[in-house]
């Protein structure tokens, strides 16, 4: 049996300070913010980042399964994965099997980023200054409020 989240007065109010999407937003603006100050250092803005996180994990990753892990749609993709291979960081191929399905993989160049970025973790870490506890709780809770809004999971 399922029950249901009790409602409150203040979950329904139009108070700003009492809006859930609000604090999300600025939470998510000063994060971003305080990101852009730490990759400006590496040449990447926020979302060239995470796309080179996945293929730091990864390794050489089709275009679809780059926008599945970042939640992406391909349009927004593929300008940032352009702007990284101008910068020499990846390469994109037609896989030989499926000339519809394109490989992103790591250059050299891209490779060896990936140890200058090993500070930016830390740096966040600091700039949240959340105990290891309250991360793991504040990941879990939004990923299972995005699981909740999107449908998903």
């Amino acid at each position: 049996m399922t029950t249901e989240p009790e409602s409150t007065v203040e979950e329904h109010s139009l108070l700003l300070d009492d809006q859930l999407c609000f604090a999300l937003y600025a939470a998510s603006r000063a994060v971003t913010a305080r990101y852009r100050t730490l990759l400006d250092e590496l040449g990447l803005t926020y979302p060239q980042y995470l796309v080179m996180l996945v293929l730091w994990d990864r390794g050489a990753t089709s275009v679809r399964d780059i926008g599945t892990a970042l939640q992406l749609e391909s349009s927004t993709l593929s300008p940032l994965i352009k702007r990284l291979e101008t910068a020499g960081l990846v390469i994109r191929r037609r896989r030989p099997d499926d000339e519809r399905s394109v490989v992103v993989a790591l250059t050299d160049a891209g490779r060896a980023l990936r140890d200058r970025a090993r500070r930016v973790p830390p740096a966040m870490a600091d700039a949240m200054g959340l105990t290891p506890e309250q991360h793991r709780t504040a990941k879990a809770l939004l990923r299972r409020l995005t699981v909740n809004v999107t449908g998903t999971g």
